[in-house]
């Protein structure tokens, strides 16, 4: 017997689904049951299926819903099987994945048109960037599923999904922030956080780690990460362990270039820790948002200062080689957009804080 049920998605639209129960003696009730977006298709495959399940020659052993694999079960095979560790956002990513209908569909069934419904669900509440690295995440699993487990998903589903969800425009790349600080929203960040330390000593000496930010191009994880063993001074060059890396998140490391106001914001911190700056990288962003928050600084964030730390080194006349020796790319290609400079000369010569956080710093601890 085959019932045909509605169900409103949280996108607001209608899945029909298809539910057959078959009792046959001798046998337990056989259920299956699939989702549709159409009223007509969800009717046509039941009629078909139920004709199928009631021919004689139907060995209900050897069929059933309950054996057949769910992407929930893919996901949950390459999440806990994974020996490769895995960054925070992907986790995220498939983790959210899991309260979605699709997670509950039979990997034999899902094709491409039920994975751009999934996208378009996705693309509901969040941009088309986010979508595109909820489906690359995505995508991972259908490519281990097969000769990993021996889940029955299709690649090619995916790839196909991809091409449409691009042409529709629910995917797309990331928008390209161009927002560098002002040497005025620099005084004061500068000054909020140096009047902060010497209120109280033990806090973070977040001006020391934004100009070290700003001169060396490092990001807040990388800059939590370096040690003092990885500086070397004859070369003015460092360690950075674990550079970020969209195919290797852990045994990355690379020497990158160090430029003199960077090296002596570095050398004049206290070498009383195996780090240089012995913090929590989260809770350098934080005080650092909060600082802007404060001072009513809008639309700022400490990744920006790595932008801005590019950007002056082109200002300065270096080459693309040059720049990506100190800040990492391994692709000349993705610095080509700091290319396009209107100004010429070092932004920070003559700068009283560059010369200031030079000093040798004190005793300071994380709080």
């Amino acid at each position: 017997m085959a019932t045909i049920l509605e169900r409103e998605r949280k996108d607001g639209s209608t899945a029909y689904v298809a539910q057959i129960v078959i009792k046959k003696k001798g046998h337990k009730p056989h259920r299956e049951a699939r989702t549709f977006d159409k009223l007509s298709t969800a009717k046509a495959w039941a009629k078909k299926r139920t004709k199928e399940l009631k021919a004689p020659n139907v060995d209900f052993s050897k069929i059933g819903n309950r054996n057949r694999p769910k992407l929930r079960d893919a996901i949950t095979s390459y999440t806990s099987e994974n020996m490769n560790e895995m960054g925070r956002t992907k986790t995220q990513c498939l983790n959210t994945i899991l309260e979605y209908d699709i997670a509950n569909k039979a990997c034999d069934d899902i094709r491409s048109h039920h994975l751009v419904e999934f996208a378009r669900e996705l693309g509901a509440t969040r941009t088309a960037a986010t979508v595109s690295n909820y489906m690359s995440h995505l995508s991972a699993v259908f490519t281990l599923a097969r000769p990993a487990w021996d889940i029955p998903l299709d690649p090619q589903a995916m790839k196909d999904a991809f091409i449409v969800c691009n042409r529709l425009g629910i995917t797309g790349k990331s928008y390209r922030r161009d927002r560098r600080p002002t040497i005025d929203e620099l005084n004061q960040l500068m000054a909020y956080f140096e009047e902060r330390c010497e209120r109280y000593p033990d806090s973070i000496p977040m001006h020391r780690i934004t100009g070290f930010a700003m001169f060396s191009t490092r990001r807040q994880e990388e800059i939590a990460r370096i040690e003092w063993d990885g500086l070397k001074e004859s070369t003015k060059r460092v360690l950075v362990k674990d550079l970020k890396h969209p195919g290797k998140k852990k045994g990355n490391d690379v020497y990158c270039d160090l430029p003199d106001p960077a090296f002596a914001i570095a050398d004049a911190m206290p070498s009383t820790e195996d780090r240089i700056f012995p913090y929590n990288h989260r809770t350098i962003s934080s005080h650092f948002t909060r600082a802007c928050k404060f001072l009513e600084i809008e639309n700022l964030r400490f990744h920006d200062l790595r932008h801005d730390g590019i950007s002056r080194l082109f200002e300065m006349g270096l080459t693309i080689p040059q720049v990506a020796a100190v800040s990492g790319h391994r692709s000349w290609q993705s610095l080509q957009r700091y290319t396009h400079i209107e100004e010429s000369g070092d932004k920070y010569e003559g700068w009283e804080w560059k010369e200031k956080l030079s000093l040798p710093a004190k005793q300071e601890q994380c709080v």
